[in-house]
This record gives C-alpha cells, structure tokens and sequence, in this order.
C-alpha cells in the first residue's frame, strides 16, 4: 500500500496526456469465488475498448490495451488479490495495486483519472501498521478493523540481519567496535563473551536499520499509528534504538509467525483501538468548536465556497454517506442533482479530493462517530 500511498497524490492526481483509463474491480482472496475475477476483469476491458473507440477513435486501442490483457492473463496475479484491484493507464504509464476494502466496478476513459474511490481507502482513521521483527528477520503488515495483510517491501529494505551485516562488513571500524582494541595493557575478549556482545551489536545494528527504514517509507508518508509485534525480549533493545514518533508504547509480545493474521490484526487492533476512538473524540471537539466560533460548518454550500477559498483544514467525510451533485472548485458553487443520475460524481468526494489537492487533512469516519447529520464537517483555517 505504500506505493499507493506516494502515488496517489504524485502520480495519480497529476497532470498527464489522456487517454486515461481507470478501473476498479472487487476481488476474492480465495478459491473458488476468485475463478470468477479475471472474467470480470476482461468484461469490464469490453467497456473500456467501447470508450476508447468512441472518444479517442484515432488511437492505437490496441497498444494501450495490451499490459491489460496482459494482467489478465497473469494467473499469478489473480490467484494473490485482495479485496480489490484499481488499474489506472496512459500511453505511458501501467499501474495495479491490490486493495484491502472492496470497490465498485468501474471502467472510466476521461482526460484525468478518477481517483475519488481511493480517497475513501487512504483517508480512512482505522489504518495501522504492524511491525514484526525477530533478531534475524522483520515484517511489516498494514491493516485495519477488518483485515491485515503483508507489505510487500523494497528491494532496499533490511528484511534480515544479513542485508545488514553484509552491508557493515567493509567498515574498518566493525572489528574495533566488536572486539575492543589489543596491544600493550590491553586484554583481548574471546570465547563465549565476544559472540555474546557481537550478537547483541549486531542486533541492534539490525534494529536500528529496520527502524529507519519502517519510519522514512512508511510511517511518515502515511501517518499511520505502528504496533511492535516480537518477543518480550525483543521490545526494550527495538524501542531503544527507536526513532520513529508513530511507533506505539503497547506491543503485541509474539512472534507474528507464530500466529495467524487474523490473531494477529485481532491484537494489533486492541492496541489501535482507544488511539482510533480518541482521535475521533478529538476531532469532533476541534470540530464542535471550530463551529461555535464561525470557524466550521457542516453546510455543504458552505463548505464548497470554504474548499473554494482554501479556508479548510480538515475535512471529516461520512464513509457510508454519498451525496450526488458537481462541485465548481473555481467559485464554490455546489449543484445538487438526483442519485440515479450515473454521470454525477459524489459531491463529498468531490470536496474531499480538492481539500487534499490544496494542501488540507481528509478524514474518513465511520457514521455512527460523524458529528454531524450532513455526512460532511469542516474546520477552516481562518
């Protein structure tokens, strides 16, 4: 997810020469109900050829279709998916990312991409990371109430002591800090103590790559709270070399390969959990007083001449609640329309994606914690 997470913002909702194809697709993480996804996927490309006939007729269909058919024939693919896919292609560009919360089918040719779907997933407040880690190996998870699945990390990324240690080894230094220095006065360390303080140096080492490395790719691009998951013996040396501001001070004291992943989200989300409700708490105060002081509203005309303006700061979207209309980001000006009608966007989205386009916070909250009844509220910055 972490690469939806930098893309989303850098490549997605950029500027680029159309055609620009978005799809979206519910998918099945087991046998047999995934059978069915990579028909429905070639269905929903039908749609996407029809479009492209009809809008861009002078086009090479079939050169931008090709890495399609060619994701649909990729059995390896489809056999790994998770509760849903988006697809998104220019002439130039390809990109899949397997999502953790189901979508809507959708098959959209425009001059930009339709990304609204995402904002929803990304912005939710339920996300967390969990790191596992042993002396010689380390894990990263990333979930929320309903599912934890494993981050597929970086090439560069220590995901075990030897990426560290072989990393280390031409350091001059390495033998001296090991072993302490010899010659005249001094007694050279061998045996059992020396294996003993390496181990525990090396270990650190690792710790410590591991940290920095969770805390620059992960835990500061998406501001999501992170659960330690390691033996008892394990935490007190990781928090120790620990920088990372989002690690939490509650660990789940196991070794995540010893335990399913949904043990393991079980427990994690116990920990995320009162953060998750506080975080809430705090914004609907933000929130409650922001509008006592003329300095918030829960009035969507109010809001689109706000987003208009660059007045909001954070933005709280009901999950559940869809409100069909346009939203004018030049004026402000909002225009309600019917629910039936399919060439209207949502207007929540709408204003969700311009917030975040202008440099403002989006949070997802579920309904029965929304603070107000309009499925939107806003708190400005002036």
């Amino acid at each position: 997810m972490n690469e939806l997470e930098h893309d989303y913002k850098t490549v997605l909702l950029a500027d680029h020469d159309g055609p620009c194809i978005s799809l979206y697709q519910p998918t099945h993480r087991t046998f047999p109900d995934r059978k069915q996804d990579p028909i429905r996927f070639g269905n929903l490309l039908k749609e996407v050829r029809a479009s492209l006939g009809r809008q861009y007729g002078d086009r090479d269909i079939d050169a931008l279709l090709r890495p399609f058919r060619a994701l649909e024939d990729d059995a390896q693919f489809w056999n790994h998916t998770l509760d849903g896919i988006a697809v998104f292609a220019t002439p130039e560009l390809f990109k899949v990312y397997n999502l953790q919360r189901t979508v809507k089918e959708r098959a959209i040719v425009a001059g930009s991409f339709h990304t609204k779907p995402l904002m929803r997933i990304l912005q939710s407040a339920d996300r967390f990371n969990v790191l596992g880690i042993s002396r010689h190996s380390a894990t990263l998870f990333e979930g929320n109430r309903y599912a934890l699945d494993e981050v597929t990390l970086s090439a560069d990324f220590p995901v075990d002591l030897e990426d560290v240690i072989l990393a280390d080894r031409d350091d001059p230094e390495r033998t001296k800090r090991a072993h302490g220095p010899t010659g005249s006065g001094q007694t050279t360390r061998h045996g059992m103590n020396v294996r003993r303080e390496l181990t525990e140096n090396e270990t650190r080492q690792f710790f410590r790559a591991v940290d920095e490395a969770v805390a620059r790719t992960y835990s500061k691009p998406s501001g999501m709270p992170l659960v330690l998951a390691a033996l008892p013996e394990h935490h007190h040396m990781f928090r120790d070399v620990s920088d990372n501001p989002a690690l939490m001070a509650q660990a789940v004291d196991v070794d995540p390969a010893s335990v399913t992943a949904g043990d393991l989200r079980a427990r994690a989300w116990d920990i995320v959990l009162p953060r998750y409700l506080e975080r809430l708490d705090t914004l609907t105060e933000q929130f409650g007083t922001s509008q006592a002081n003329d300095r918030g509203s829960a009035d969507l005309t109010e809001i689109g001449k706000a987003a208009s303006a660059g007045r909001i700061a954070t933005l709280l979207i009901d999950a559940d609640r869809v409100v069909p209309g346009r939203f004018d980001p030049e004026t402000g000006h909002i225009t309600f329309a019917r629910l039936e009608d399919p060439d209207v966007d949502d207007l929540l989205d709408d204003l969700g994606e311009h917030t975040l386009r202008i440099g403002g916070e989006v949070v997802i909250v579920p309904p029965e914690r929304m603070p107000s009844e309009t499925g939107i509220a806003a708190i400005y910055r002036f």
